[in-house]
């Protein structure tokens, strides 16, 4: 098993008279990390998956939620956006059983904030659990084995399935890509048109690293640009993609509208494009390394809880940074290139405006970047 960063950070906050909340697309690792969380204590554990775990939790009273509970001092929900009105249920669970530790998990950031949002307002800790970052992964195997691998994950991904079963990388992403994002989101948001979802994915993967115009998704697709904020909305929520904002503090030949989106994992990135080649036969080896180096940058920001945002910058005249982080004043230029020989400057009007400190990262230097 890989150890994850996230568990030092939930043991802390164990009996603090709060709901934890471990939200996290399906399959990587948010039912093995609680478990293993838990794997010295006595604790009751709830399918939301399960139909009867779902109608006697989403009918039970304060006095049925004590029965169920009984004498566990420790209660993992698994898929808890499944069970209705589990926000209120919880929310009796935190005020009035005191002595007992909840922890839920679930796989969509919509459907949980909904449920639970109010109920829960000041009574939860939230998480988020991303595929394996780098620095998980380093830590586990090791710098060697790690850096040997490099070129394998920014093909495969982080995924830890994908990690763990060398040589069965490609089915194991096929039946994550087709049951999680052709059946699972689908069912979520009660949409049955899969190939327009699927469409707008390949247009997004084929995109990673450039601005995205709705509308040009729109007009290849043959839908209307809501329809694509809608579904592109989705993806974010339910942990697929990200979108990046353009950065701009009101000088005039700044773009202000614009976004990039980026895939949170490089193997399901490529299982929509159907293209596992090797590094050496791709044309695409930027947009790998920036889509790999972005997704594991906010892996960080969010296990480190910085308050660092993220952003990109390009201008009316063309010129642009891959990567903009702004923390209080100060502001961060980031530029990715795969190859270390390879060289990058700021625009002049960049450096005059903002005095940024910068870096380019390339494989030889990323693990600075990644700290």
């Amino acid at each position: 098993m890989i150890n994850r960063d996230l568990t030092n950070v939930l043991l802390q906050k164990l009996h603090k008279g709060k709901v934890i909340v471990l939200i996290g697309p399906r399959q990587v690792g948010k039912t093995t990390l609680i478990n293993s969380l838990l794997a010295d204590k006595d604790y009751l554990f709830l399918d939301g998956d399960d139909h009867s775990v779902c109608d006697l939790l989403s009918n039970a009273n304060t006095e049925q939620l004590r029965s169920i509970i009984g004498n566990y001092k420790y209660v993992f929900i698994d898929e808890v956006q499944r069970i209705p009105n589990i926000g209120l249920k919880l929310k009796i669970m935190v005020d009035q059983i005191k002595e007992v530790q909840v922890i839920v998990s679930g796989s969509s950031v919509f459907d949980i904030n909904t449920m639970t949002q109010e109920p829960l307002t000041g009574r939860k800790f939230e998480y988020q659990l991303f595929p394996v970052s780098w620095t998980e992964f380093e830590n586990n195997v090791g710098y060697v084995k790690a850096h040997q691998q490099l070129e394998l994950r920014m093909v495969y991904g982080m995924y830890p399935d994908v990690i763990n079963h060398f040589g069965n990388e490609y089915e194991i992403l096929k039946n994550l890509v087709s049951s999680y994002l052709y059946k699972d989101i689908l069912a979520l948001a009660g949409i049955r048109k899969s190939n327009v979802l699927e469409k707008i994915l390949q247009a997004l993967a084929f995109q990673v690293g450039s601005e995205v115009s709705y509308n040009e998704i729109a007009q290849l697709v043959g839908v209307d640009k809501n329809t694509v904020n809608n579904y592109i909305d989705l993806l974010e929520k339910s942990f697929v993609i990200f979108r990046l904002n353009s950065f701009s503090r009101n000088h005039r030949n700044e773009i202000k509208a614009n976004k990039k989106i980026y895939f949170y994992d490089n193997g399901v990135r490529n299982m929509v494009i159907g293209n596992f080649n090797s590094l050496a036969l791709r044309q695409d080896k930027g947009a790998l390394w920036e889509n790999f180096m972005i997704s594991e940058r906010m892996k960080f920001l969010s296990y480190s809880q910085s308050n660092a945002k993220p952003y990109f910058w390009r201008t009316t005249t063309q010129q642009e940074i891959d990567y903009i982080e702004t923390n209080a004043d100060a502001v961060s230029a980031f530029e990715f290139k795969w190859a270390s020989e390879k060289k990058a400057k700021l625009p002049k009007s960049f450096i005059e405006a903002y005095q940024p400190s910068f870096l380019v990262v390339n494989r030889d230097n990323f693990r600075e970047f990644l700290r």
